[in-house]
């Protein structure tokens, strides 16, 4: 439930070919194509459909279809899923108000990314972009053709104006973490813009944070007096296929297909966009989403829940053959789903304290007892892929972290030990052994925590080691409450605080927790994104940086990460910086899910192999209208 803005950083060395090639292909007249050819070469600017940090681009200039998509699937129907809790804004840009579900469907950008290529960044309001080899600017050339929603043509004034709109009014952790970056922004004429950088910018991330803004309309705010950093009670009037249908606020939101949509029968659309409407209806909780998922309230459902996917799909309509089940591989960086402690609290800033509660937390008996071993506790903060620290440090990763271990901001011990995990723990039983609770014991004493006459821990102030958790599901209260009883064997009185989703976002960006969820998203190509996760400058106000994490250790070692222009240098900085992190225990690994569990009534469809980064049931699935009139005309939804 947080609001984020989506900070990937995929940018640097773009596909070179023949100018001649991509320029063709482009449609460009040969009296312009030979003037940018001569302009280029004496500039030493290339000029390209894409851009790649990493080795060459997936597809061509020329390029007719995604590889995943079906582009003759069929235009038509309504798939239909569901949120929880409600919402009173269409605005996840702002920190007030609770963002209805979807409500970016209509938002584009210059670039674009696809779900089988995790460097690559494309041209799509723009043709082409062009930069020299020191990244000092990139000019991109927009479409010519390019519509808002309304009707009214978008224009690189448009482009200029929404990233000045993020620059001013976005969310803190975002601004903070971009400041100076930016020396001026040239609009040359209404399909050509060039934004120009200063030496602070971090050259992977030119590219991207210039074309990845979303273009919103500029007359539409001027007109409207919306702010980004306000509620607002309408989408922003962007580019994309999908506008507002209807809605109802805390019930439903309803997307419906434009069909006047500029982007129809370009080759990146071919076989998406294919439902006419996308329909949200809203639940109180979990388990009233799932008895409407059974009823047919709505029909495509991505379950969370590992007790529900393993016992509760027995239902008439799986046993009819009306719903089907689904778990296609995950092949994103598995994310780390974690309770984070808030550092800004004393009692947390010792990391003894920290160490004993978490070894409270008996994860093998969670995964064997509640989640059927379905879940897989995660060690990294890049599960799955190779950017994941292991073994002891080679001379690359010493390298980055003696420099810190000589300052005394990091310990010795990481230089000549493996990454920190959780503990082992007895997977038949949820009470901890007597090793680990006179491991936990030690800690809390040596920290100053003693046990007092009734059982309590109290430190020399004599207050009371407490510990609240902020929930608004009870989905989490079979894992909690095994946890609270684990604390209670080492004199730590746990508390579940039960708010509503508005409390929960507000709660959590305020500080105003002992222990809260956070799912940490990493990605294939960390840069400047980590300064929202983990930077001491994002830690007063972020949806991020949750547990308010300020280690000028961490911040060095992001400083790393960032410049580094080939993947084994990227690489090395990661595992250091993935090891420091696991080796300050500012959170409770809980588990991560290496598929993605869907549930879906049976006249949606999809390619026969789905892409590695995405399952895309808004994207590239499409509806079987003959197969729904007969699921409708046997009763099934």
């Amino acid at each position: 439930m947080t609001n984020r803005m989506d900070a990937r950083a995929t940018a640097r060395v773009a596909m070179r070919g023949s100018f001649a090639a991509t320029l063709t292909a482009l449609g460009v007249s040969a009296c312009l194509w030979l003037g940018l050819v001569l302009s280029a070469r004496a500039a030493d600017v290339t000029i390209s459909h894409g851009y790649s940090n990493f080795g060459e681009l997936k597809y061509p200039a020329d390029f007719k279809q995604l590889d995943y998509v079906n582009p003759e699937a069929p235009k038509g129907g309504e798939i239909s899923i569901w949120s929880q809790g409600g919402f009173d804004s269409f605005n996840q840009y702002a920190s007030d108000g609770v963002p209805a579900a979807l409500n970016t469907i209509g938002g584009e950008s210059l670039l674009t990314s696809t779900a089988d290529d995790p460097y690559g960044l494309y041209c799509f309001i723009c043709t082409t972009l062009e930069y020299p080899a020191d990244l000092s600017f990139v000019t991109f050339n927009l479409r010519d053709d390019v519509k808002f929603s309304d009707g009214t043509p978008a224009t690189a004034e448009d482009v200029e104006f929404s990233f000045n709109l993020f620059l001013e009014q976005g969310i803190s952790e975002f601004r903070v973490a971009r400041v100076g970056w930016l020396d001026r922004i040239e609009v040359e004429s209404p399909t050509r813009i060039t934004f120009h950088f200063t030496d602070k910018a971090p050259v992977r991330d030119r590219v991207s944070f210039a074309g990845g803004m979303p273009v919103f309309s500029k007359a539409w705010f001027e007109k409207t007096g919306a702010r980004l950093d306000k509620s607002t009670k309408e989408p922003f009037l962007s580019t994309g296929p999908y506008v507002l249908d209807s809605f109802e606020f805390n019930t439903r939101v309803i997307y419906k297909r434009n069909p006047d949509y500029w982007g129809n029968d370009i080759p990146f659309n071919k076989g998406r966009n294919n439902f006419d409407r996308i329909r949200v209806e809203y639940f109180a909780d979990s388990d009233a989403a799932f008895e409407g998922f059974k009823a047919g309230d709505y029909t495509f459902r991505t379950e969370n829940n590992s007790q529900d996917w393993a016992k509760s799909y027995d239902f008439p309509a799986v046993q009819k053959g009306w719903v089907k089940r689904e778990t296609p591989k995950d092949g994103n960086v598995g994310t780390r789903l974690s309770w984070v402690f808030n550092l800004d609290r004393p009692h947390w800033q010792d990391i003894r304290v920290r160490r004993a509660i978490a070894l409270m937390f008996n994860s093998e008996w969670t995964k064997q007892t509640l989640q059927y071993g379905l879940y897989n506790r995660p060690v990294s903060f890049w599960n799955n892929t190779d950017l994941a620290a292991s073994g002891v440090p080679g001379e690359g990763e010493a390298a980055l972290l003696k420099p810190l271990v000589d300052e005394g901001l990091l310990d010795p011990a990481i230089l000549t030990s493996e990454p920190v995990v959780p503990t082992p723990q007895d997977p038949a039983n949820n009470r901890p052994t007597r090793a680990i609770l006179r491991q936990a014991t030690k800690l809390l004493e040596e920290a100053g925590w003693t046990t007092g006459a009734d059982g309590l821990r109290r430190n020399a102030a004599g207050e009371t080691l407490d510990v609240t958790i902020i929930q608004y599901t009870p989905t989490y209260d079979k894992f909690i409450n095994p946890f609270f009883e684990n604390l209670a064997q080492i004199g730590i009185k746990g508390k579940l605080e039960r708010v509503d989703v508005s409390q929960y976002v507000e709660r959590r960006r305020k500080g105003d927790f002992d222990l809260a969820n956070q799912g940490f998203d990493m990605d294939f190509e960390p840069s400047t994104g980590l300064e929202q996760w983990f930077a001491s400058k994002t830690a007063d106000d972020s949806s991020r940086n949750l547990m308010r994490l300020r280690d000028p250790g961490i911040d060095k070692l992001i400083q790393n990460v960032v410049p580094a222009t080939n993947l084994e240098d990227l690489k090395t900085a990661v595992h250091a910086l993935d090891r420091a992190l696991r080796a300050k225990e500012f959170d409770i690994p809980l588990w991560y899910n290496p598929e993605t569990w869907v549930a879906y009534y049976d006249f949606y469809r999809h390619p026969d192999t789905l892409p590695p980064l995405q399952v895309g049931e808004l994207d590239f699935w499409w509806y079987d209208a003959d197969a729904a009139a007969k699921l409708k005309a046997a009763g099934a939804y």
